[in-house]
């Protein structure tokens, strides 16, 4: 089942899409979106966790705005002009909506992101570690600014990044890797040869999709959130 639901966001209301396995219940995981918006891509992922077990919420951090796939201007402009106070409040609400929801079992929730998503999840995982228990970044990581208190991570993390990747260069993971397992994390990037950004968009809107890494990575994808989240 797949609806668009509300929930509480600090004292506001947010929105996002979700979804629930045909079992009626599974691990919860969060779903956040590339810097398109809350688009068809991001709802298949949810779609796919949904048929893997899992029930996922994507919250729409745009709050209704979406780019299309050839309108990289806007979705440039909307992934900057993004409030990051509100899309930390609207992750953390959707944490806490999923971990409530009748059907999530466990006592924790994953969160899985690309690009601008990808991103995001480690920040996540910095802001809720009482509830984020795995992450599985892709193509996406935070620096400069952006970057969280680390030490507060204390998800699995499973990151996938792109060897040919300009928006997300692949030293800059590797780093952040070092970073993490200096600090003790359990923190696992790996940069996949041969890549481009956005090697597993299901929309192809950057030419860039590589099916065969899509077959390799999902299985692993789901088991290592299986495997963390029950």
């Amino acid at each position: 089942m797949a609806e668009m639901v509300s929930f509480a966001s600090n004292g506001n209301d947010a929105q996002g899409y979700l979804v629930v396995p045909d079992s009626g219940s599974g691990p919860g995981v969060i779903v956040v979106q590339e810097w398109w918006g809350l688009d068809s891509g991001i709802k298949e992922i949810a779609d796919r966790l949904g048929e893997a077990g899992f029930v996922a919420l994507a919250p729409d951090l745009y709050h209704g705005e979406l780019a299309g796939h050839t309108e990289m201007d806007k979705a440039g402009e909307l992934m900057t002009s993004l409030p990051p106070d509100r899309a930390a409040r609207d992750m953390s609400g959707a944490v806490d909506y999923l971990s409530d929801h009748a059907a999530t079992t466990g006592s924790g929730v994953g969160v899985i992101g690309f690009c601008m998503g990808g991103m995001l999840s480690f920040i996540l995982a910095a802001l809720r570690p009482d509830k984020v228990h795995a992450a599985v970044p892709f193509y996406g990581y935070p620096s400069g600014d952006a970057m969280p208190d680390l030490s507060k991570i204390e998800a699995r993390i499973m990151g996938h990044m792109a060897e040919h990747d300009d928006f997300f260069p692949p030293d800059g993971a590797r780093e952040l890797e070092r970073a993490l397992t200096e600090l003790g994390k359990n923190a696992t990037i790996t940069v996949h040869e041969g890549t481009g950004h956005a090697f597993m968009a299901p929309h192809n809107a950057l030419g860039t999709q590589d099916q065969d890494k899509v077959n390799e990575i999902w299985p692993q994808v789901t088991a290592f959130l299986h495997e963390h989240l029950g």
